[in-house]
């Protein structure tokens, strides 16, 4: 068999084209720019799919078709406030957030619990009234609470270096949580419990808690959660439709199937926006909890793996933030929304694929509901504030900021610079 030669031309290309991508792909903004970009698109694209999803729900309830649209779009503008706001604050301001955000998340979710205040939706009482049409979540508020208070709490105790000591560790950071928990469990919403569970565990695994107390405390956690499982026929019937292909005796099933047949029938392109079959009555929550579903029947395996890749990207744009700094509270923060963006999306995508049991969780910066929404958003407001101000990315802006124009103009001193430099490149004899 004759040997196949690759021209040294070619050797020397494609090496050429790796070390710039690699250049590229290591400079100071790369992670700014993939948090702010990649959280952009991902919650344009899901303000075009809610819109496509939601219209047949909409008109079925005797609404406008554009009336989940409307709510989604107010909520994303009333998020990008936020997100603006948390990427202009200062750490120490983030720092101070975090005991009066716990308090307010806390008391909010005991009002859930008083009747005739809370109300339950699809069998879940974890929403507040807020009058008309609107509703809250406090649980989703409770997911940053958590993050914040416990990224303080460790960094604080870091500083005294008390974290070598296993009760400084999980005191009164585990007892906190479980209590957030407890209130969850009150309402019957496992799914918002096991994202909270995720980022406790994601805390605890940045502080460098010991691998036997970490396995302790996850084993703990498995059992309370085969134990909540075991009693309630409902997360039993849950568990039962994973890798399900009928909907089984009863429709148990309905929902999981329906979610693999639009996936199934998107093929690589998709039916095209708006053309689902399942969205007219056949999988329920195509705008919420299955959004993935319709996304992958209408836009097919390449919208899915565009989610993918771009859900792929702010992950390790969280984790590249938690790793280069020098803060601890911003290490733990980072990682702890990176924990809590990455599992939520594990969680969602892997219900809809049929690997995991479905939780009732919405796919993060995606999926109708400005609850989630609006604190996801805050978060990746922070990720975006401690992404510029690592030191390498604060010389990058502050390079850039010389070189662009602001409000039309140029600073006197910077255009100065410029047409000096210009004219050393002009040719001799030209004025």
């Amino acid at each position: 068999m004759p040997s196949v030669r690759i021209p040294v031309a070619a050797l020397s290309g494609g090496r050429r084209l790796f070390t710039q991508v690699r250049r590229a792909w290591d400079r100071p903004l790369t992670a700014y720019y993939l948090i702010l970009g990649g959280s952009l698109l991902i919650i344009v694209l899901g303000l075009v799919m809610v819109y496509s999803a939601s219209q047949i729900k909409a008109l079925q309830s005797g609404l406008a078709p554009s009336f989940f649209f409307r709510k989604q779009l107010l909520a994303a503008a009333i998020g990008g406030v936020l997100l603006l706001a948390a990427s202009r604050m200062t750490v120490k301001l983030h720092r101070a957030m975090a005991y009066p955000l716990l308090a307010v998340s806390v008391f909010l979710m005991c009002l859930v619990q008083i009747p005739g205040i809370g109300v339950a939706v699809n069998g879940n009482q974890n929403w507040l009234n807020l009058g008309g049409p609107f509703q809250m979540q406090p649980s989703e508020f409770g997911k940053l609470a958590l993050v914040l208070w416990g990224a303080d709490l460790l960094a604080r105790k870091q500083e005294k270096k008390l974290l070598a000591q296993w009760k400084h560790l999980l005191v009164p950071l585990a007892p906190v949580a479980f209590l957030l928990l407890a209130l969850i469990m009150l309402g019957g919403d496992m799914g918002t419990a096991i994202i909270l569970t995720a980022i406790l565990f994601g805390l605890l695994w940045l502080a460098g808690a010991p691998t036997r107390l970490f396995a302790g405390v996850l084993g703990a956690a498995a059992a309370i959660g085969v134990l909540l499982i075991a009693t309630s026929a409902n997360r039993m019937s849950r568990l039962g439709c994973i890798f399900a292909t009928d909907p089984g005796p009863g429709d148990k099933c309905w929902q999981a199937v329906h979610g693999i047949y639009a996936l199934a029938s998107g093929g690589f392109f998709g039916s095209g926006l708006g053309a689902s079959m399942e969205k007219w009555g056949e999988l329920p929550e195509p705008h919420t909890d299955f959004i993935f579903a319709i996304t992958g029947e209408e836009l097919g395996l390449a919208g899915t793996l565009s989610v993918l890749a771009l859900f792929a990207a702010l992950g390790y744009a969280g984790i590249r933030v938690a790793g280069r700094t020098e803060d601890t509270f911003v290490r733990y923060t980072a990682g702890g929304v990176t924990t809590w963006i990455m599992a939520q999306a594990m969680i969602n995508i892997g219900a809809v694929l049929g690997l995991l049991p479905i939780a009732g969780v919405p796919l993060p910066l995606f999926s109708y509901g400005g609850s989630a929404l609006l604190p996801t958003m805050f978060a990746i407001g922070l990720l975006i504030a401690f992404a510029r101000e690592e030191p390498a990315a604060r010389a990058a802006l502050a390079a850039l900021a010389t070189r662009k124009p602001v409000f039309g103009r140029r600073p006197a001193a910077v255009r100065w610079k410029t047409m000096r430099r210009r004219v050393k490149k002009r040719p001799s004899g030209e004025r």
